[in-house]
């Protein structure tokens, strides 16, 4: 089956899921790397998976049996565990074209959790290991163009929050000026209030100073008291005289 030129997933070709092996010394391994291979074509995710640990119980380093392990735990969504059976089957002695496969497939895995620098870096290798692989190539271009968004994601939320601490710093200021201008209108208001009260207390009428020196008092407190002395004899004269006589009526 031939590997599927999108991104979200990575199919063994025919070939690659039954690996040619050592016949004497690898016979257990061979019957369950056959039977997982099987299996995986029954789409027995989790019973392939199961006969290729069996595999690699017999055998740790098979280049097959991680790999194709790798699958089944792949097409499970199992993407860390897939990784790594990739990564073991590195490890083994393999083709160059088989490592180049490995790899693409552990750029999917990166592909699926969306770690596109990762995904990026290593179908990069998986191109140096096989410059023909279309297929690394189309997922090289996808993912580079995955994390351009992302960063250009990541700047728009940068300058919306620029823009809103700006708007922010802009309405304190308002705010902060309004506050000054009433403070200030208060203040004239207070002073006007103060003006208007000064100015209604000067206009109220005040008792004006005396102009009469003290020898000028001195003679008009002598004056009144001797118009005082001559009123109260004026009003002794009218009651004095003789009591008038009543006449009898006899």
């Amino acid at each position: 089956m031939k590997k599927n030129i999108l991104h979200t997933i990575s199919i063994l070709t025919a070939s690659l899921l039954a690996f040619a092996l050592p016949a004497a010394a690898q016979q257990g391994t061979s019957k369950y790397i056959r039977q997982g291979n099987e299996q995986y074509k029954k789409q027995q995710y989790a019973d392939a998976e199961a006969s290729y640990k069996k595999a690699l119980e017999r055998n740790a380093k098979s280049m097959e049996g991680n790999f194709n392990l790798g699958n089944s735990l792949y097409e499970q969504k199992r993407y860390d565990a897939a990784r790594q059976q990739y990564a073991n089957a590195l490890k083994a002695p393999t083709r160059k074209e088989n490592a180049a496969d490995a790899m693409y497939n552990i750029g999917n895995t990166f592909m699926e959790d969306k770690k596109w620098e990762e995904s990026i870096a290593t179908y990069k290798k998986a191109l140096k290991a096989n410059p023909a692989d279309e297929q690394a190539r189309y997922n090289l271009a996808y993912a580079q163009e995955m994390l351009k968004k992302q960063q250009q994601n990541q700047g728009g939320g940068k300058d919306n929050k620029e823009q809103k601490d700006k708007d922010k710093q802009q309405k304190d200021q308002q705010d902060q000026q309004n506050k000054d201008k009433k403070d200030q209108q208060d203040k004239k208001d207070q002073q006007q209030d103060q003006k208007d009260q000064k100015d209604q207390q000067d206009q109220q009428p005040k008792p004006k100073p005396s102009k009469l020196s003290q020898e000028e008092a001195k003679r008009l407190l002598q004056a009144l008291a001797q118009q005082e002395k001559k009123l109260q004899e004026d009003k002794m004269k009218k009651t004095k005289g003789s009591p008038v006589s009543v006449e009898k009526d006899w």
